[in-house]
């Protein structure tokens, strides 16, 4: 079965009657799926949903998109296989022209990477649609809800964009606790390509980047900040990205005396002295360097997040 034939009945109604257009679309779509022509209703859902978008009909567009996703999953098809570029493609455009408005993209983004994790090789959803996502959001100045997105995409283009967009949402009083904000999630999945990535360029982009009294390698990648929260991200990286579990010794005992020295310091207005920033801190020295950790509970990432801008200041 020929999708084009559909198509010439189901897009002219587009503009005269969006309602019959989706109507007819999901009629002809769910009669190829029956016959299991994967292709022509795919074709189909794509193209009538796409119109429906630029005609403004969000919610009958956003249903198709939806439906396209399932038809993704009962063809079986994935994203880390052939004809994965033109899947994430179609779905990124889809997702471009649902909007802000409403709750349609969310719809059609939550439903894309909940199929994403089982058709790919990325546990919390594909990074190429995280990392768009992300994008958008912040072309929207959504920032905090771009965030998730680009930590979960894991991938350095996504640390860059993360690094950039909280240069434009945070006051430079608190650059120190946005570097951490980017970093320890980071390394805190293991991820250090991505988190020396990101702190790499925020440093290099933040006004508190001015050199204090350290004297540092001229070869070294560490840029010494006035702030000390800039300080300890960047050599808590560095640190990480030497480790080799407890064979390493030098380096487990540097991370030792990197977390104590920095903790130390005004204990009572310190980020890096709350108990949930402990705990990740915690969590990373064991992944890191097979440092024994206490028995944690709730949920360590969102416990973190609210210590760091829970009211707490830059030391």
């Amino acid at each position: 079965m020929s999708s084009s034939r559909a198509l010439t009945t189901i897009i002219p109604l587009v503009e005269t009657s969006p309602y019959s257009a989706h109507q007819k679309a999901r009629t002809f779509a769910s009669r190829y799926v029956q016959h299991t022509q994967y292709p022509a209703a795919i074709e189909v859902l794509f193209e009538t949903a796409k119109e429906l978008y630029k005609k403004g009909e969000q919610g009958s567009g956003t249903d198709l998109a939806v439906f396209l996703v399932d038809v993704y999953e009962k063809a079986g098809l994935r994203l880390d296989g052939a004809g994965a570029d033109e899947i994430r493609g179609r779905l990124t455009q889809l997702i471009g022209l649902a909007g802000a408005s409403g709750s349609w993209r969310k719809t059609l983004v939550d439903k894309s990477l909940v199929w994403s994790r089982s058709r790919g090789v990325w546990p919390q959803g594909d990074a190429g649609l995280h990392t768009y996502v992300g994008e958008v959001l912040i072309r929207d100045g959504a920032y905090d809800q771009a965030e998730p997105h680009l930590v979960a995409a894991g991938t350095r283009d996504a640390a860059r964009l993360l690094a950039d967009a909280y240069i434009a949402w945070s006051p430079s009083s608190n650059h120190g606790l946005f570097a951490l904000r980017g970093v320890l999630p980071y390394l805190q999945n293991g991820n250090i390509a991505a988190a020396r990535a990101f702190i790499l360029l925020y440093v290099s982009k933040t006004e508190t980047a001015a050199p204090p009294k350290i004297t540092v390698d001229p070869t070294s990648e560490f840029t010494p900040c006035s702030d000390p929260l800039l300080n300890f991200a960047q050599l808590a990286v560095f640190t990480c990205q030497r480790a080799a579990g407890a064979s390493n010794k030098v380096m487990r005992e540097s991370w030792v005396r990197l977390c104590g020295t920095y903790q130390s310091q005004s204990p009572g207005t310190n980020p890096l002295a709350q108990p949930e920033v402990r705990r990740t801190l915690n969590e990373i020295g064991n992944l890191f360097f097979d440092i024994p950790q206490p028995r944690a509970a709730g949920n360590p990432m969102a416990d973190m997040m609210g210590a760091l801008f829970g009211g707490a200041g830059a030391p």
